[in-house]
């Protein structure tokens, strides 16, 4: 007898194995090369470690302040001026938090009741509307499409109404690797003025820009900034993903609603790896060349794959790039996923489940790869027919 299948009903009926977590196991599996989860295979940062081992015999042994460690939450507010001109204020704006989907899925917890709509802008990460779902609400897909996934505002904005209580935006996007200009900024402030929806946004690619790009942060928009939630993570910008750090951003008010779901789900964050990034921050300005050093493996890894069957479009942001299949094979793209990793020893993440209505024959590649592995699975894929 299953007690809980007989006697209750599930809040997420139709969430199973994420397509990640399927895909690293068929790489384990055949010991394959794993280009499908967006993880480095490389340290991080000299520094950040010294700074670590400091922390860890510095009496960080018990817990954080809720809010996140003070001298962190300093250190994020004069990294996030220098970047965008806009001030937040440590004590009340600024909360540190275990990953950056736990900010994203705190907010949503926050304010999100049942019916109430949210928008999310597909293709899109996974981990948006199940914690919709989870807080009773309801998922409005607007559908972006390829090659270059620009959002059409006039369409966009035909979607909104009186029930619209949230708009999710990423920027540089997870998976499709484009990023939102200043004129999208402004024409979706433009859409939203006179409303009082919000704006949750997933940041956690902010520096990670190619081509002389610059990440238009919705707090440089005054519409916007008042009204939005803003999350980034450590783990992607200082090669941490494991230490599971990010944060959240956001106007006094809505930082108050955000704290008291925060302060229940999880309180506080590791102590020792707040402090050491905080020492780490006052010293060093590495995010800064983050463009540089992934804009180098975007083009060695494209250069490396020029001569295979498999046609691209070079990534905006994210350390994600894109490669069309459909001059090898009309098998779907989940099917063609788990071949590639079981015959030629290549793990990839299938496009499909990041959206809604179309299956598109197209496979996401993570570059966050030392270059000699990238050039190996450069030669894997150059050999398939």
């Amino acid at each position: 007898m299953h007690f809980f299948l007989d006697h209750h009903e599930s809040k997420l009926p139709n969430v199973k194995t994420t397509i990640f977590t399927t895909m690293s196991r068929l790489a384990i599996e055949n010991n394959a090369i794993n280009l499908s989860q967006g993880f480095p295979d490389f340290d991080c940062p000299k520094l950040l470690l010294e700074e670590t081992q400091k922390a860890l015999t510095s009496q960080h042994d018990q817990y954080a302040p809720m809010a996140g460690a003070l001298s962190l939450r300093e250190e994020i507010a004069k990294k996030t001026e220098k970047c965008y001109q806009q001030t937040y204020c440590p004590e009340s704006e600024i909360t540190v938090t275990a990953g950056a989907t736990q900010a994203l899925y705190t907010a949503i917890s926050a304010f999100i009741k049942p019916k109430d709509e949210v928008i999310v802008i597909r293709p899109a990460y996974d981990c948006y509307e199940p914690a919709i779902k989870v807080n009773g609400g309801v998922t409005i897909n607007f559908q972006l499409s390829a090659p270059d996934y620009n959002i059409n505002w006039e369409e966009f904005s035909k979607i909104i109404t009186s029930k619209t209580k949230m708009i999710i935006l990423n920027s540089p996007n997870n998976p499709s690797g484009t990023i939102l200009n200043k004129s999208d900024m402004l024409a979706l402030e433009k859409i939203i003025k006179n409303t009082s929806i919000l704006l949750l946004c997933d940041d956690v690619y902010e520096h990670i820009i190619y081509d002389g790009n610059q990440h238009q942060s919705a707090c440089m928009f005054p519409e916007l900034k008042k009204r939005a939630l803003i999350c980034s993570s450590f783990g992607k910008t200082y090669h941490i993903t494991g230490w599971k750090i990010g944060y959240c951003l956001a106007p006094e008010g809505l930082m108050d609603e955000f704290r008291k779901v925060h302060q229940y789900n999880v309180f506080s964050v590791h102590h020792p790896s707040q402090i050491a990034l905080a020492n780490f921050l006052e010293k060093s300005d590495d995010h800064l060349e983050l463009q540089h050093f992934y804009q180098d493996k975007r083009d060695f890894f494209l250069k490396a794959v020029q001569g295979s069957k498999f046609d691209f479009t070079p990534t905006q942001g994210t350390y994600f790039q894109l490669l069309d299949y459909s001059k090898i094979t009309a098998e779907k793209d989940i099917d063609y996923a788990k071949r590639l990793v079981k015959e030629n020893k290549i793990a990839a993440i299938p496009f499909s489940p990041f959206n809604t209505m179309f299956n598109s024959k197209v496979l996401r590649f993570c570059f966050a790869k030392k270059n000699d592995t990238l050039e190996k699975a450069a030669e894997i894929l150059c050999k398939i027919n």
